[in-house]
């Protein structure tokens, strides 16, 4: 990692993937595409497919990525201090030794896409069903740009409502590679929203609607856009894309898992049958495991890593009833979140990894129309959650508070990477509250981080910039995260 451009061309392996339900191994490759290697439509889509094996890895959305967020809120802890999770929990890292996975997998999908976006609008194509192929592939390039981008913000810089987006962002690298002596600086947060909507908003306009596994299309990426739009507080735009998403998700067959189908549907393999309720999932197979550092193996059948805290367990007991109490799996006293299941015939690191489902769209969907004063859609879109909870409950005749779509939002999304970030984009506290957990989960840890209150202004709420990057860039001199 001597330079960004270094940095951003380690050597990945490719898979490919077929359109439907089939998710193909082909020989890995043994490069990064370059200028050279994609000249044809087919090269382009095995060129994609290298960004989503890198998403595979357990150091990116198979496993860190996902959980960093969640271990360094309120409702879940690192079971000891010594385990892989523990610093982060402790927020134990400084500007010489933080993690720089974060930044070298990401920027590695950025790479990638960009190599796919130089390219793509000049390759030929035979017939309308390539040229529909070539549109999807640079949709998906667009989209998962996006993502990377956002997810680098969203660990790297304060979040865009602190000071409507003018603290320090990332490094915007938009072209196919950086020249070599070239040395970005960081832009602003607001200047990087705005290249992922733009990302966005492009790619949803070319990429596919129909169902395709592993893969995103037009209602996960309408999904994330709604997401975005959260995040930057543009509550009209969230609400518009959430409904998008929603509305052309489930006319394409998606739905909400029932409550019957709750406790076990993580485990489901979706089909352009059966697309269930996941928009947007890494698929891992037996072939190609992320290995024991995955979440499922981490979060309770192997290495036990982390767990949910005794305060948010009581906070779903106290509904003997909702059915995501039956998402806990207890060992030795200990209650884990057991989301991340194996497909039949697999094992549970290789579990599929879901990263949107239309559960967090119902609950954007609500949350924009809160802060839009509008309950009467604040209602419809979170009733279903709750109603889906416990169909004994219900939201209906009630002004919908943003603390109790907040709430909702905890209970439905443990696990699965977003309480910190709700948190600090809502200028809310994380307090980390020891309580007595009941006798079956007596042995849940007690909070043991020296933070155990704080909000946006503690400085390590993000990451710094990995020491490496600002050493080999002489542009990032004086970018460096306040604090560190």
């Amino acid at each position: 990692m001597k330079t960004y451009r270094i940095l951003s061309l380690i050597t990945l392996c490719a898979a490919a993937v077929s359109c439907g339900d089939k998710w193909l191994d082909l020989e890995p490759s043994t490069r990064v595409p370059s200028e050279t290697s994609v000249q044809l439509v087919s090269e382009a889509v095995f060129a994609l497919n290298s960004v989503y094996n890198t998403m595979q890895d357990p150091y990116a959305y198979s496993g860190r990525l996902v959980y960093y967020a969640d271990v360094t809120a309120d409702d879940m802890i690192a079971v000891s201090s010594t385990k892989r999770t523990g610093n982060y929990y402790r927020f134990n890292f400084s500007r010489d030794n933080a993690p720089s996975t974060h930044w070298y997998y990401l920027y590695n999908m950025i790479a990638n896409c960009n190599i796919v976006l130089s390219k793509i609008d000049g390759l030929p194509t035979q017939d309308d069903a390539e040229k529909k192929l070539r549109d999807n592939v640079k949709g998906e390039a667009l989209c998962l740009r996006a993502l990377a981008y956002f997810d680098l913000l969203r660990i790297y810089s304060y979040p865009y409502t602190k000071d409507n987006g003018a603290s320090f962002g990332v490094p915007l690298v938009i072209d196919e590679l950086p020249d070599i002596e070239r040395k970005p600086e960081r832009s602003t947060v607001a200047k990087c929203y705005e290249q992922i909507i733009s990302d966005l908003t492009s790619g949803i306009n070319l990429i596919g609607d129909t169902f395709q596994k592993g893969h995103l299309n037009k209602w996960g990426a309408l999904a994330l856009l709604s997401r975005v739009y959260l995040y930057k507080n543009d509550n009209v735009s969230a609400f518009k894309a959430a409904e998008d998403a929603i509305k052309g998700a489930e006319a394409a067959g998606y739905a909400l898992w029932t409550n019957e189908e709750y406790p076990t549907a993580w485990s489901d393999d979706s089909s352009a049958n059966k697309p269930g309720e996941v928009l947007f999932e890494i698929i891992n197979l037996t072939t190609d495991s992320p290995g024991k550092e995955a979440l499922g193996y981490l979060s309770g059948t192997g290495y036990k890593d982390y767990c949910v805290t005794a305060s948010f367990y009581n906070l779903l007991a106290s509904d003997s009833k909702d059915v995501r109490n039956k998402i806990f799996k207890v060992s030795s006293k200990i209650a884990y979140v057991n989301k991340y299941q194996p497909q039949e015939g697999e094992v549970v690191q290789d579990a599929n990894i879901p990263l949107i489902r239309l559960s967090e769209v119902y609950l954007n969907a609500a949350e924009a129309a809160v802060k839009n004063r509008d309950n009467a859609n604040a209602v419809k879109y979170l009733d279903p959650i709750v109603k889906r909870a416990n169909p004994d409950k219900t939201v209906a005749g009630e002004d919908i508070t943003l603390d109790r779509v907040l709430l909702e939002r905890r209970k439905e999304l443990v696990g699965e990477g977003h309480r910190l970030y709700d948190l600090m984009r809502n200028n809310l506290r994380v307090e980390r509250v020891d309580e007595t957990a009941p006798s079956k989960v007596s042995s849940i840890p007690k909070h043991y981080a020296k933070d155990l209150s704080f909000d946006w202004s503690f400085y390590k709420i993000v990451l710094p910039i990995p020491k490496a990057e600002m050493d080999a860039n002489p542009s990032l001199a004086g970018q460096q995260n306040p604090g560190y």
